[in-house]
């Protein structure tokens, strides 16, 4: 039985943009700005799963790693 949902974990590009990796899945995508990742994430879910076979929700987990000097 197909999982409900896939999780991808979302980190700034240092490039500019954003790269999301799914979770326990070996998908990997980017996006120049946020529509775009979502855009590209949704077809990189339909193209790994089969047809009918993919979650029906996606999760974009954005991780931000922030340094503060003191």
């Amino acid at each position: 039985m197909p999982s409900s949902e896939i999780i991808f974990e979302v980190t700034e590009a240092i490039e500019g943009g954003y790269d999301a990796r799914a979770l326990g899945y070996g998908i990997f995508t980017q996006g120049d700005d946020w529509t775009d990742l979502k855009a590209m994430v949704k077809d990189a879910v339909l193209c790994y799963f089969d047809e009918g076979a993919a979650p029906k929700i996606i999760r974009l987990h954005l991780v931000r790693d922030e340094v503060i000097a003191v």
